[in-house]
């Protein structure tokens, strides 16, 4: 066994230690494939109000404009599906959202990964990237084989499906890369025939500026009024194109108790959210992804899925 391999298998086996789902890598290089994609996706305008997308186009492609020296980029995983989720007949939060915020719970695992690989095989530069930074996450966990990017543009792996977070750390040190895998959507067309705004506008085509996760979470104006009555009583995020996505009945439930919801998540019921307080919203979401909507925010949402 090389130095290389050697190396990597000590990686992974601390990642699967850590509770991540998998681990993969990929040579630290330019994302030849998503650049035109990136660009036209721009161009047309589908990143709405999100304008921080625009910014720093040539470090989203190619991850050593992010770390000096850059080698290697490891990508992992951290299932997030929840054992319960609130009844069906209630206004809904996508299920990434139920626990803690998974900035913190994943950088801290990132952390230790970091720290274990300067303990295990000497001074390795390198930064840890949880959604915070321009990297285009899908795209380097499916170079690194943890999935492929199904219809609806999220990561799709036949063992687990999509119901999971996805990070990195780039380092400065060369490792064993893996390879792709193939993609198993096949003639399926769930995802797009189930989004309520259409915004999967063609087969790996998200419009985000229609997507109900941008309405409710990024978008800071008011939502238009055209989309009245097609939220589906999402109030923050949408699950909808993975829930029908054929590949999720194989979610198993996550082991991390810090994305368990808040007891008072499951129990309130629509007329408790249309009457809900700044103190019960900071209560139930104190250390949750959801204060990122801001209670302002919630009450906008809540208000607009009101019939």
């Amino acid at each position: 066994m090389s130095l290389k391999e050697k190396h990597t298998q000590l990686i992974k086996t601390e990642a699967k230690r850590l509770g991540f789902l998998s681990c993969g890598i990929s040579k630290a290089d330019f994302l030849e494939e998503e650049a035109p994609r990136l660009e036209k996706w721009l161009e047309k305008n589908m990143h709405g109000e999100m304008g921080y997308m625009e910014n720093h186009f040539d470090k989203r492609l190619d991850p050593r404009l992010l770390v000096d020296g850059a080698k290697s980029v490891i990508s992992v995983l951290l299932n997030y599906y929840p054992e319960a989720s609130p009844e069906t007949e209630n206004y809904k939060i996508s299920k990434y959202a139920y626990g803690q915020d998974y900035h913190h719970v994943i950088k801290s695992k990132l952390r230790q990964l970091q720290e274990f690989i300067s303990e295990a095989i000497g001074e390795v530069n390198g930064r840890a990237f949880v959604d915070s930074a321009p990297v285009l996450d899908k795209a380097w966990a499916a170079k690194s084989g943890l999935g492929w990017v199904g219809k609806h543009s999220n990561l799709l792996t036949q063992q687990v499906g999509s119901f999971y977070f996805i990070a990195e750390l780039i380092v400065d040190l060369e490792l064993a890369y893996d390879a792709p895998v193939t993609d198993h959507c096949g003639t399926c067309t769930a995802c797009i025939d189930a989004c309520p705004t259409e915004a999967i506008t063609e087969p790996y085509v998200v419009d985000g500026s229609k997507c109900i996760s941008y309405f409710t979470i990024e978008l800071k104006s008011s939502i238009p009024g055209e989309f009245k009555g097609s939220f589906d009583d999402w109030m923050f995020g949408c699950d909808v194109c993975q829930d029908v996505c054929p590949w999720n009945r194989f979610s198993k439930p996550h082991q991390e108790p810090l994305f368990d919801p808040h007891p008072e998540l499951l129990s309130m019921s629509k007329k408790d959210w249309e009457e809900i307080t700044r103190d019960v919203f900071q209560k139930v979401f104190k250390k949750s992804a959801v204060k990122r909507t801001k209670f302002e925010g919630l009450q906008r949402n809540i208000d607009f899925l009101k019939k």
